[in-house]
């Protein structure tokens, strides 16, 4: 445990969806030198709410600036900023690609030893569109850059906090009579809970595996229309899930996308939605320890939970 405490460990992109889980179960497991960088205002200060003793840095990591004195005695980089949505090519270069040479200049700079980045299964997936794009170029700048690494690259994810996937759809669902569904729904889908993924990023941290990739993928492989029912069960919604055709659905996401700077759904991830991957990880529990937790407990634990279902991010 002592060793914990003395592991100064610097997460960018803190503030969002696996950051705060991350940070919930770093602190859990005894780890007290963490810093959090991240540039949303909004959602750094949840965090330092939750976790006042976290150093809490606000910045755009694709920016020079003062934030990379926070490298300084760092023993390792959970690298973990990253655009997932979006309108414009330029965000997904801006905070995907020039943000990480950034950081990764910064690492062998101050000498940090150690980086686990945060990649993403699209890397192995059949879209082609922005993010895919610059996840693999992001991947890539990280094994090349010649600092001993990991590389995870998780699933859809789910869990605690989320603006985003499941919790936009779990309070769209709340707040509408009628839920829509493009075509018949049955997409297989294997979403990954925040939690385990926290504590495989945590085996990582302890144990520094050098130059591995892991895909990790949810152990639960369930249809897209079947999380919307789990969903629906677990929080005791009375609404009507209704399917129309894919054309009629991607043209009202264009439509909406129009009037949203940040549309929660895009045309693009419908497409991968339908794309039909169906993605192999490693055993979780061999590998790291972390059995899964059972789909429709997860999904009970991140909407329904008291201490942090209530809260969500901004986007």
């Amino acid at each position: 445990m002592s060793a914990r405490r003395n592991t100064k460990i610097v997460v960018t992109g803190a503030a969002g969806l696996v950051g705060q889980n991350l940070i919930v179960e770093l602190e859990r497991q005894g780890y007290e030198r963490l810093v959090a960088i991240d540039k949303h205002a909004y959602n750094l200060r949840i965090l330092k709410q939750l976790h006042p003793r976290v150093e809490v840095i606000e910045a755009d990591l694709a920016d020079a600036g003062k934030w990379e004195d926070a490298f300084d005695d760092a023993q390792v980089l959970v690298q973990l900023h990253a655009q997932i949505t979006g309108k414009f090519q330029e965000d997904f270069e801006r905070n995907n690609l020039a943000a990480t040479r950034r950081v990764l200049d910064a690492c062998r700079r101050r000498a940090v030893p150690y980086v686990l980045h945060v990649s993403s299964s699209v890397v192995n997936s059949r879209a082609d569109d922005n993010y895919t794009r610059t996840k693999k170029a992001q991947e890539q700048l990280v094994v090349s850059s010649g600092i001993r690494h990991c590389v995870l690259r998780p699933t859809l994810m789910f869990g605690f906090f989320d603006p985003k996937h499941l919790g936009w759809l779990s309070r769209f669902m709340a707040r509408t009579p009628v839920f829509p569904i493009p075509g018949d729904g049955r997409y297989m889908r294997q979403p990954l809970y925040e939690r385990d993924f926290c504590r495989c990023i945590a085996w990582c941290i302890e144990h520094r595996p050098d130059g591995t990739v892991y895909d990790i993928v949810g152990d639960t492989r369930v249809d897209y229309i079947d999380i919307i029912h789990t969903i629906k069960r677990v929080k005791g919604l009375r609404t009507w899930i209704v399917c129309i055709p894919i054309g009629l659905f991607d043209f009202l996401l264009r439509a909406y996308a129009v009037f949203s700077r940040k549309p929660p759904f895009t045309a693009e991830q419908l497409r991968a939605l339908v794309a039909g991957d169906d993605f192999r990880g490693v055993d979780t529990f061999a590998v790291f320890g972390v059995k899964q937790t059972k789909f429709e407990e997860a999904i009970r634990e991140s909407y329904c939970e008291p201490r942090y279902s209530d809260i969500v991010l901004k986007r």
